[in-house]
């Protein structure tokens, strides 16, 4: 099964000093070679530069600015024509409501972080089962509309 991953901008993938993740661009890289459609999407408008600035153009497949209230609805009003299959985000109510990774908030530069690999991990655990029983995964709220 191949998702449309929805990955956040801020304190996800980028820090406050606009520093990325570690192995972000990797597992963008493993997520799209397995077949998933990454997204980027961020409550504070298109993020196309920090994108192209980060060399992940070639993983991504759209920008999006996301919705921050009635995420459903928002999805209209965002002009977002896809439904997000998985959402990874450090804001908890949009992942509790599309289903997917509430990760820990990346404030400052860390080698150590693990995240992305968690990330991975939990994505291929859910294609195989449909689950998770990993810290952070959480299944939608939200009913997919048909057609979606």
């Amino acid at each position: 099964m191949a998702l449309n991953v929805f990955f956040d901008v801020d304190y996800t993938i980028l820090a406050v000093d606009g520093s990325l993740r570690p192995r972000t661009r990797e597992t963008f890289e493993l997520l799209v070679n397995d077949g998933h459609s990454i997204y980027i999407w961020s409550g504070v408008g298109l993020r196309k530069w920090e994108v192209k600035k980060h060399d992940l153009e070639s993983f991504v497949t759209g920008i999006y600015q996301k919705p921050i209230q009635d995420f459903v609805a928002g999805l209209e009003e965002m002009k977002v024509p896809l439904w997000p299959d998985f959402v990874i985000d450090d804001y908890p109510e949009i992942v509790d409501v599309f289903g997917g990774i509430l990760v820990q908030p990346y404030f400052f530069k860390s080698d150590s972080d693990d995240q992305m690999d968690r990330i991975y991990s939990i994505i291929t655990e859910f294609v195989e089962t449909g689950e998770s029983g990993r810290v952070g995964y959480r299944a939608a709220t939200a009913a997919r509309p048909p057609g979606a």
